[in-house]
């Protein structure tokens, strides 16, 4: 009888797992699915939604190279007027002239720095005035100069990296989802990496920090999801962007490696429609694949792709 019980008690156990990994996994392909075809089926009129939907100003952190410019130029192109902030008031001038030469609308910047912590925060809400942000896209982000151990990354760099990754991400959320949740409308794009699947030796701390964006965002979605918020997770993997100049080879575009532009196309596109999305196709099905493999074999894997781009650099650093 003992044994009968116990047999039926893990019959129903792997059943459980079973529909468990079949519902992941079929959730995850029905994304995929999503985020290769949605492009191609939004109409023209659509492009307007966003601005219909959550409102006329979008705010972007790290909004003057790669991603984060990219994504303003995608919204812009959808006559969403623009709040660029970054630490460089130059490079902020210079593309909120480009955006508003191409597109019709308003931009506005500001000078901040996240790795100075609340300062940044008080200066944005100074700044901003009476302005309604109906979409906020939180994409700045401070990687390593290239893969170290963690006692080879400055003091300073560890710092910067925790209170721009975790820091910047957190306190916006909080300065503007209380206005969202009263108006009863807006959106919060959280920009993470591919990294969050797993711990990444030579890169610790900045996959930590990405995890904790996973994490964030899942539950901030959780908490705010009834109000009518749209909270959305954006996981890419490589994109030819300066984040990545340790390495040649992702500094050349490809389906795999997209640049800035090819990415934010994709990214945008998904904004109402996904809530968790690599933001591109292709980065979608490494995702999916990566997902499958046990987390040992990931940090394994991640460690030693690491562990070659290092010396990689490293060995170029000596021959130059």
């Amino acid at each position: 009888m003992f044994c009968n019980i116990y047999t039926l008690a893990l019959a129903l156990l792997g059943f459980v797992v079973l529909l468990n990994f079949l519902y992941i996994n079929f959730w995850g392909l029905l994304q995929l699915a999503h985020s290769i075809l949605a492009p191609y089926f939004i109409a023209h009129e659509e492009n307007t939604t966003l601005a219909k939907k959550y409102g006329s100003w979008a705010l972007i952190t790290g909004s003057t190279d790669g991603i984060g410019k990219a994504y303003a130029t995608e919204l812009a192109k959808r006559g969403i007027n623009l709040i660029l902030v970054s630490r460089n008031k130059e490079k902020l001038e210079n593309t909120a002239r480009e955006i508003e030469s191409k597109y019709s609308v308003k931009t506005k910047i500001i000078t901040a720095d996240f790795s100075q912590g609340v300062k940044a925060i008080d200066i944005i809400k100074n700044e901003l005035g009476s302005i309604e942000i109906g979409i906020l896209v939180n994409n700045v982000g401070k990687q390593y100069e290239y893969p170290m151990y963690l006692e080879e990354v400055p003091e300073e760099d560890l710092w910067d990296i925790v209170n721009i990754n975790v820091g910047a991400v957190t306190m916006m959320c909080r300065a503007f989802i209380k206005d969202m949740k009263k108006r009863g409308r807006g959106a919060i794009v959280n920009v993470s990496s591919g990294s969050e699947l797993q711990p990444l030796p030579f890169m610790t701390v900045y996959a930590a920090t990405k995890a904790y964006i996973k994490s964030f965002t899942t539950s901030l979605r959780y908490e705010y999801g009834e109000y009518g918020l749209t909270i959305q997770h954006l996981s890419p993997f490589f994109v030819n962007t300066k984040m990545n100049r340790f390495c040649e080879r992702f500094q050349k575009t490809t389906y795999i490696v997209p640049d800035a532009e090819m990415y934010a196309r994709y990214a945008v596109s998904t904004l109402g429609k996904q809530d968790k999305s690599t933001g591109y196709w292709c980065h979608g099905v490494q995702y999916f694949l990566a997902e499958i493999a046990p987390e040992w074999l990931r940090m394994h894997i991640g460690g030693q792709m690491n562990k070659f781009l290092r010396n990689e650099y490293l060995n170029k650093i000596k021959s130059s």
